[in-house]
């Protein structure tokens, strides 16, 4: 059983955030964080890492319903949307199935 859902994309990966993003705007969410995991691991650790985006997406509509029903949800936004670069011109993007 898995825990997320991912999809493949043939495109570069800056072409896939800007594209993921559009997608996830088009059902009400907007991207609350943006954490570059590659310059992070650079900066933090002097290591490479592929280009890794997180992206903390929240539909506040959503949210309020969620908070509404369990206050503790909290713990699990925003959203976290992953875009990774698995080989040049391809991308990964991946969530957590809610179920």
């Amino acid at each position: 059983m898995s825990y997320y859902f991912s999809k493949s994309l043939d495109m570069p990966f800056p072409a896939a955030i800007e594209h993921v993003t559009k997608k996830l705007a088009g059902k009400g969410f907007g991207i609350l964080t943006r954490i570059d995991v590659q310059h992070t691991m650079k900066v933090k650790l002097g290591v490479d890492f592929k280009p890794y985006m997180i992206l903390g997406a929240c539909n506040p509509h959503f949210a309020r319903r969620a908070l509404q029903a369990e206050d503790k949800i909290g713990a699990m936004l925003p959203c976290n949307v992953i875009v990774t670069e698995t080989a040049p011109g391809k991308t990964e993007v991946a969530a957590v199935d809610p179920m």
